[in-house]
């Protein structure tokens, strides 16, 4: 039999060049889409992968990279930028909507959307999101994800293939860009969170691979996942305990109005000199909102055993 094709776009981003490590030890081949990165050579010297330069932006870039593929995985898009209201509908939506006419013409079986819990809206460990496509989120990157999410289901609806959204919980660990970031502004005393407290669904980044690749190689799997570990934890608690345990400053609780000062004076310099914005009112806008998935699918379909729990296991990951 020929060797499953997978494809990830994005792959030189942070969780998509996880992903690709861990699917390119597995009995597959693999299709490697970047922009501007570039992979690694100990990733793209490997066998089974091919890497292809691509834009989402236009069409015609992408038939060649998902030819004779059998399973996609997104990722791409674009994150640390000012104003994303003003350019995620075409980096999220447009792009995405893109992605999807080629890979219905090159006939791809499945399609994996990397999106998040906080597309249903603001959710509790008490009440967690359950995978609806009807949710009112606020913040500008949750409403044109969730708009991704529908345009998945109505073009699997319409061309008979396999959808699939995870919807991912922060994926933690060193490594991981944000909370390299938030580590590296505790360092220097600069870290700061609002203080009202906000639940945050978890998953460790060994976990996060492993439950992505079950979704891409294993049968019968479709429709929405929440991934998530098993703890119940606030982003204040979370940051507390992986700043002090890397000897670094807890954040200090700061007034909102202090944060988003912050979250402007990123994007003004982000605007003025093309470079990234570490922080926008949007992140603040969705950062606040707590989120948690039911997992029940996951656990049954995708990863009965999680490797951390909660993140007090796993903080190793960290070091």
């Amino acid at each position: 039999m020929l060797k499953q094709k997978i494809a990830i776009t994005g792959a030189a981003g942070n969780l998509g060049n996880l992903l690709a490590y861990g699917l390119q030890k597995k009995d597959v081949e693999l299709n490697l889409l970047i922009h501007n990165k570039k992979i690694s050579d100990d990733l793209s010297s490997q066998q089974n992968v091919s890497i292809f330069k691509t834009d989402l932006a236009d069409e015609g870039s992408l038939f060649d990279a998902l030819k004779d593929v059998d399973t996609i995985v997104h990722f791409a898009g674009v994150l640390f930028k000012a104003n994303p209201e003003k350019f995620l509908s075409e980096t999220n939506t447009r792009y995405f909507n893109n992605l999807l006419n080629v890979a219905v013409k090159q006939q791809v079986k499945k399609v994996i959307l990397i999106s998040f819990p906080h597309v249903e809206g603001e959710t509790f460990p008490h009440k967690p999101a359950d995978g609806t496509l009807d949710g009112n989120p606020i913040s500008a990157h949750a409403q044109t994800r969730l708009e991704e999410e529908k345009l998945l289901f109505k073009y699997a609806e319409q061309y008979k293939f396999t959808p699939v959204s995870l919807r991912v919980g922060m994926v933690y660990g060193k490594n991981i860009l944000m909370i390299d970031a938030a580590q590296w502004f505790a360092r220097h005393y600069l870290l700061g969170v609002w203080k009202q407290p906000t639940y945050i669904h978890l998953i460790s980044k060994d976990d996060f691979v492993n439950a992505t690749i079950a979704a891409a190689i294993k049968p019968n799997i479709h429709g929405i996942y929440h991934i998530g570990d098993e703890g119940i934890q606030t982003l204040q608690q979370f940051l507390d305990d992986i700043t002090t345990y890397k000897g670094n400053h807890k954040p200090w609780r700061m007034p909102l109005w202090m944060i988003m000062f912050a979250a402007r004076s990123f994007e003004l310099y982000s605007s003025l000199s093309g470079k990234i914005s570490p922080l926008t009112r949007d992140f603040i806008k969705i950062g606040r909102i707590s989120y948690y998935g039911n997992t029940e699918r996951m656990r049954k379909e995708l990863l009965p055993t999680l490797k951390y729990k909660t993140y007090k296991e796993g903080i190793t990951l960290f070091e």
